[in-house]
């Protein structure tokens, strides 16, 4: 493996992992834009925002952009979070560099009125459906509850009312300040030619104009919270606890990873054998966010509505308990097993690099190799992940629940 990486004048910091032994390539666009860096007027931007660029610029069409990514055979998409909106391709060594001019093209799109006013339903419809998926409405309201006025509690998606009132003039000018080419990191990883990509940056990119962007970087300890939303199409309890978490910038992020493993893997964690072996709930997992300057893990649990007190109990007594004794050697040493067998099987492949490399840069201004993270993982001690259970406090957390209107 071999790190490369250069900084246009534009601030637009270009990074790459060249492997030549890989048989693909992948290319993203990492723009430091998500929920967290919007207002309640323009909630649901960054999200509405990647849909937009797939509409084309002023000299392709949508068809012509999908018919130019279905011609090289890439396997494309594009995702937004809290914070982050990427867009990535995996494609044929041959085909990188007209996938990478294809994506910065987009980059700069047209963001067209007529497509605007289209793509405002789609988002509409996309909000109904993510509605009626209990899991999904369950994690993002949980979210909000917790971090109540903190940024970091946006819905990614936004509001009914938020989308429905956003203007075309809001989303460029959001465009024109989060999409500067200093708050963006273009990557690549795989086998490719990092002379060829730096010129192609230059050529394509250099133009873009920089600007003043900025995001408030606020730890949060973390609100202890109660609420429930009542449907009258879902039949079971929706559980979703959240509670304080490590940033991606804090180096204790490994040991920390390690207790949400030990806690709630879908297999072989205390949630596993006290709440889904003893058939108290068809699933409960954990998972963990680590973001910029703040942190949040979520306990997802499903269960019928007579088990739901018991449940809670049941949670209760694991957090109890965790904190009286902490986790055994036993537990710490399967959990680094299953991540770093995750770990290992994620980075064999150029797509899974990219979006590691992309994110250790993107937050750390750091390259770390995967022999880093393994080894990172390796020398995790039980005393580290014990005492991160004193600190974290997983049982001080908010509690949102979607039930069905009988309840």
């Amino acid at each position: 493996m071999e790190f490369k990486k250069e900084i246009l004048d534009n601030g637009l910091a270009v990074i790459g992992e060249f492997n030549p032994a890989a048989k693909s390539a992948a290319v993203g666009f990492f723009v430091r834009a998500g929920s967290r860096d919007e207002t309640p007027q323009i909630s649901g931007t960054s999200h509405f925002l990647e849909h937009m660029i797939f509409k084309g610029t002023e000299t392709l069409s949508p068809l012509e952009v999908n018919q130019a990514f279905d011609d090289t055979g890439a396997l494309f998409n594009a995702f937004t979070s809290e914070e982050t909106t990427v867009y990535y391709a995996a494609v044929l060594p041959e085909y990188l560099e007209d996938i990478t001019k294809l994506w910065s093209q987009l980059l700069r799109p047209s963001l067209r009125d007529e497509d605007f006013d289209l793509e405002k339903n789609v988002i509409l419809e996309e909000m109904a459906m993510y509605e009626d998926m209990p899991h999904w409405d369950v994690l993002d309201k949980a979210r909000t509850l917790y971090f109540q006025s903190h940024p970091c509690g946006n819905s990614v998606i936004g509001t009914r009312k938020s989308i429905t009132e956003l203007t075309s003039k809001q989303m460029r000018d959001y465009f024109s300040n989060r999409y500067a080419p200093n708050n963006i990191t273009l990557c690549f990883a795989g086998n490719f030619d990092w002379d060829k990509m730096m010129q192609l940056a230059k050529d394509n990119c250099g133009y873009w104009q920089s600007q003043t962007v900025e995001r408030h970087l606020l730890d949060y300890e973390g609100a202890v919270n109660t609420d429930k939303l009542e449907k009258q199409s879902v039949t079971r309890q929706h559980i979703c606890l959240v509670s304080r978490f490590v940033s991606m910038q804090d180096k204790k992020r490994y040991a920390a990873s390690l207790l949400g493993k030990i806690l709630g893997d879908s297999v072989g964690s205390r949630y596993f054998w006290a709440l889904v072996d003893n058939a108290l709930a068809e699933t409960a997992s954990v998972s963990c966010d680590s973001m910029d300057g703040t942190g949040a893990m979520f306990s997802y649990i499903r269960c019928s509505n007579e088990n739901e007190p018991k449940v809670i109990d049941t949670l209760r007594n694991i957090f109890k308990e965790i904190e009286s004794n902490g986790m055994t050697q036993v537990e710490l040493t399967a959990a680094k097993n299953k991540t770093l067998s995750a770990l290992a099987l994620k980075n064999e492949v150029p797509m899974g690099r990219l979006i590691t490399v992309g994110f250790n840069w993107l937050y750390l201004n750091e390259y770390r190799d995967i022999e880093a993270d393994i080894e990172a993982i390796k020398t995790v001690t039980l005393d580290e992940v014990n005492s991160l259970i004193n600190q974290l406090k997983p049982g001080n957390f908010s509690r949102f629940t979607i039930c069905g209107t009988a309840q």
